[in-house]
């Protein structure tokens, strides 16, 4: 949710560090800042901070801002409002130690008191400020003694970065739950707590895992864990384009991510699809055909997107490998105490890879000696090590908040599971056969329903003149719905809510009137006379529709005076249809928010990767 960015080498740290920043937008934010230590023998911390944007920071910076080593952040407010005083990095009495950090400090109150009373002024709301002090109180000889020292009393989740005018050329790092990277370059180091920040000037780079710390210099880094005791740490080189971070000729990242889904659809099923037996291959989740026999329940966690995918994948699996799979919000898990089953194969799903309530669950399952897997598309992420398997979705960086081609790769990864799983079943070869010729027949597909965006623009913005909305849909249909809903209101702030349409009549129904659009989702399938029949009853009492549904789907005589919008989507194997009715609801979405003016890419009160419970 928040960004770190921070730099020690040879060039001026301002500029780095506001353009690492800059890239770290998507990931939410109310507010920045930037430390850098000044030049000579006598240096001194400087910070420059502001509510707003980065580039609201970068017009107020001074024009003489030097230092060669520095940090920069941009805060989701957790604890107090957005204001400068609140905004990162913070500073002890002294001015010698200059902090930033994500993650949420638990036991902020007691540690805030005991300061207090030991006569230290705080000046902010913020938890991160008790971090501050306790540094610069601490009487450990070294800045890496000082950053152990203070982390041993804090309870809670951090990454964070320290700068020490005593230690003028060096930045201590730590981790525990919150993503933090250390990029090596030439007689420079950079650390970031998102990939993006780093790619213009390196793609070697190094993970910290939970509990760590290190020392940053020009020359290197070291890392070591709280009791200063050595951990050896290699250094990895990412496979990736930086122009990947760009827009290029896009008006914003959600358009672009929108528009590559034909492109990643294909990357995320080459090589993993076998048509003469009919299933797929998926070497990194390192089961035999004898432990995935063994499997008797698949439980997916997930959050907002990721969970309404994992909806889909859970049916996928029932109906194609007939074992019992059910989603559920990784949030909610570990705190009711699961029952971790022996014979339940767990997949966590993340774009990011870092989702705290993602991460938090597989340590759960972990703990506990379940067998989890990873559905994730950052390589390397926290999730991704801690799982030590799962799949790759391969849809390259994505930068809007509003996920898109990473949720079509998440179901497509799911279709990849479910046919695995089903083949080793009861799911015949026919079959098998069936849904891997549709899944090859995909990507086209939907740069089909891509093509129909023209059609879709003028609806969008007609949609967007309306506070709320319903989106209803039926079994497969649902999480369909539900992940409609979700994108529509992250985006263009309406009111939107998913219902089962068998769930109408027992009590939504009360709310259809002129102005309450329903967006229905109704695919040709065995469902679809009782869909058919509830658009009546929508219809009946004035409700507008949007249908998105299948050419081969007769909608019966509807009232003359309704307001009926029919999209028809090209027609997939039945198990397949919703990603591609999914394609539809995320560009209308796209355009309801554009028709209105709103930051698409970087919505209001929400960040692409939660770090924080």
């Amino acid at each position: 949710m928040c960004g770190i960015v921070g730099y020690v080498g040879p060039q001026q740290a301002a500029p780095l560090l506001l353009e690492g920043l800059g890239r770290l937008e998507h990931r939410g934010y109310d507010s920045a800042g930037i430390a850098v230590l000044g030049p000579g023998k006598e240096s001194r911390v400087r910070v420059a901070k502001k509510a707003g944007r980065v580039r609201d920071l970068a017009d107020e910076l001074p024009k003489r801002f030097s230092g060669k080593v520095g940090v920069g952040h941009t805060r989701w407010a957790t604890h107090g409002p957005a204001n400068d005083v609140n905004a990162h990095p913070h500073v002890d009495t002294k001015g010698d130690v200059a902090i930033v950090h994500n993650g949420i400090i638990d036991n902020a109150a007691a540690l805030r008191a005991d300061l207090a009373d030991a006569g230290v002024d705080l000046v902010s709301d913020t938890d991160t400020e008790v971090l501050a002090h306790l540094i610069g109180r601490s009487e450990a000889q070294t800045l890496e003694g000082k950053v152990a020292e203070a982390l041993a009393r804090i309870e809670g989740t951090y990454g964070l970065a320290v700068l020490h005018a005593a230690y003028p050329d060096r930045i201590v790092v730590a981790r525990n739950g919150s993503p933090l990277i250390i990029g090596i370059g030439d007689h420079e180091m950079f650390v970031a707590s998102d990939l993006a920040a780093l790619v213009r000037y390196t793609t070697r780079v190094a993970h910290l895992d939970d509990g760590e710390l290190a020392t940053l210099t020009a020359d290197g880094f070291s890392t070591y864990r709280h009791d200063l005791t050595s951990v050896p740490r290699s250094a990895t080189d990412l496979e990736l384009d930086p122009t990947a971070y760009d827009a290029g000729e896009h008006e914003s990242f959600m358009r672009k991510e929108l528009l590559e889904q034909p492109e990643v659809a294909e990357r995320v099923l080459r090589g993993r699809l076998d048509e003469r037996f009919g299933t797929s291959h998926l070497g990194g989740l390192d089961l035999d055909p004898r432990e995935l026999r063994a499997i008797r329940r698949v439980k997916i966690l997930g959050c907002g997107s990721a969970y309404y995918v994992g909806q889909m994948g859970a049916g996928l699996i029932e109906e194609l490998a007939r074992i019992p799979a059910d989603a559920e919000a990784a949030s909610e898990f570990r705190y009711r105490n699961p029952i971790i089953e022996p014979e339940t194969l767990y997949v966590v799903v993340s774009q990011s890879g870092e989702t705290i309530d993602t991460l938090l669950a597989v340590q759960e399952i972990r703990r506990k000696g379940g067998q989890v897997v990873g559905l994730v598309n950052v390589v390397g992420s926290a999730i991704a090590r801690e799982c030590g398997r799962g799949i790759y979705l391969h849809a390259g960086p994505e930068v809007a908040v509003a996920s898109t081609k990473a949720l079509t790769n998440m179901f497509l990864g799911f279709a990849l599971l479910a046919l695995q799983l089903g083949r080793v079943r009861d799911l015949s070869i026919a079959d098998g056969r069936r849904l891997v010729a549709a899944l090859q027949a995909l990507p086209a597909q939907i740069g089909e329903v891509l093509a129909l965006e023209p059609e879709l623009t003028g609806l969008a913005a007609r949609l967007a003149e309306s506070h709320s909305l319903f989106f209803i849909g039926r079994v497969r249909g649902f999480p369909v719905a539900r992940e409609g809903a979700q994108k529509f209101k992250e985006i263009t702030y309406r009111h939107a809510e998913a219902y089962q349409t068998s769930e109408l009549k027992h009590g939504p129904l009360a709310l259809i009137e002129p102005s309450v659009p329903t967006v229905a989702i109704v695919p040709d399938d065995e469902l679809t006379e009782r869909n058919v029949g509830a658009l009546h009853e929508v219809a009946a009492r004035g409700g507008p529709l949007v249908v998105v549904t299948h050419a081969s789907v007769d909608l019966g005589d509807l009232p003359s005076q309704a307001s009926v919008h029919r999209v028809d989507v090209p027609r997939s194997e039945r198990e397949l249809d919703p990603i591609l009715m999914t394609v539809v609801l995320q560009i209308l979405a796209y355009h309801a928010a554009q028709s209105l003016g709103l930051d698409i890419d970087k919505p209001r009160n929400l960040a692409k990767s939660v770090t924080v419970e």
